[in-house]
């Protein structure tokens, strides 16, 4: 089966990088899946894991806060601020983080403040949700 390069890469490091058989990922109007040979494409993508079934069959999951996507015919690129390796994901972390941005959300007093803690609040619920889905797959 052929492959395809695969980059995910947050503002602080590469998270991932190597050849992969497919990847799926939360884009804006739906769930995307990618396989080699896919057709160029420039999308932003949501709050959500990104799944890389890797070129031995084996799987990895990343949480990425939202991004851009970029495929190409010989490399997919993940871009995304905050990305956090399937396993470094930690529930409680999440939990007081989605706690806060509820609160955070009761108390909003301006527009802004509310949008900022609905985002903040879509990006935790997303987190946990991914992490999740990583311990099923485990």
């Amino acid at each position: 089966m052929s492959t395809i390069q695969v980059e995910v890469v947050s503002a602080e490091e590469a998270i991932f990088s190597g050849r992969a058989k497919f990847v799926a990922l939360p884009g804006e109007t739906g769930e995307l899946g990618i396989l080699p040979g896919h057709i160029p494409l420039i999308t932003r993508i949501k709050p959500g894991a990104v799944r890389i079934e890797k070129e031995d069959g084996s799987e990895e999951f990343v949480f990425v806060a939202g991004g851009i996507l970029e495929v190409q015919p010989k490399c997919i690129t993940v871009l995304s601020d905050t990305a956090i390796r399937g396993h470094d994901l930690d529930e409680a972390k999440a939990n007081e983080a989605r706690k806060a941005a509820e609160e955070a959300l009761k108390n909003a007093k301006s527009d802004v403040d509310l949008a900022r803690a609905q985002s903040e609040l879509a990006v935790m619920a997303a987190q946990i949700a991914a992490l999740r889905k990583f311990r099923q797959k485990k």
